[in-house]
């Protein structure tokens, strides 16, 4: 599947493998398979950006994937996010999609919608908003539709 399906089908929520078809190399090569690590992974389908028109060039559409953080003593310290252009020569595939049922938690801003957190429930999403603080957050609960239209049934936060 290309970037661009990806942009236009997957919902907010997915979980999105990438890859470049090489083959992984073997743990003792660690620099070779630090770059294979680069272009091979997974991760949370967070964001979807329209391509932007600058004055000399225009960047093409693109999306972001949440791929983990690193926490201690249960405070997140470095979270990793990586952007894929729609040019991208990668083959993205989603692996699973949101649950029916889920809620999205999102943020919207600058035209654009951020995914924050994917709840189990109504409750859980908002003390998962209470506790992180954002207040301009909404809520989305994932229904049979998402995979027509990448959204959702919409609630007050």
């Amino acid at each position: 599947m290309s970037a661009t399906t990806i942009i236009d089908t997957a919902p907010l929520g997915a979980l999105i493998r990438y890859t470049d078809g090489s083959p992984k190399p073997p743990a003792r090569l660690t620099k070779k398979l630090a770059a294979w690590e680069r272009s091979n992974g997974a991760g949370r389908l967070v964001k979807k950006e329209p391509p932007r028109v600058y004055p000399t060039w225009t960047a093409p559409a693109s999306f972001t994937l949440h791929e983990g953080n690193f926490s201690s003593d249960g405070v997140i310290l470095v979270t990793i996010m990586r952007s894929h252009s729609a040019d991208s020569r990668l083959v993205f595939e989603v692996a699973e999609e949101p649950k029916l049922g889920q809620v999205r938690v999102l943020l919207d801003f600058g035209g654009n919608t951020e995914l924050l957190h994917l709840a189990e429930s109504v409750t859980a999403a908002e003390l998962w908003i209470a506790r992180e603080g954002y207040r301009n957050a909404r809520l989305e609960i994932v229904s049979d539709e998402d995979g027509e239209r990448a959204g959702g049934v919409g609630l007050a936060a």
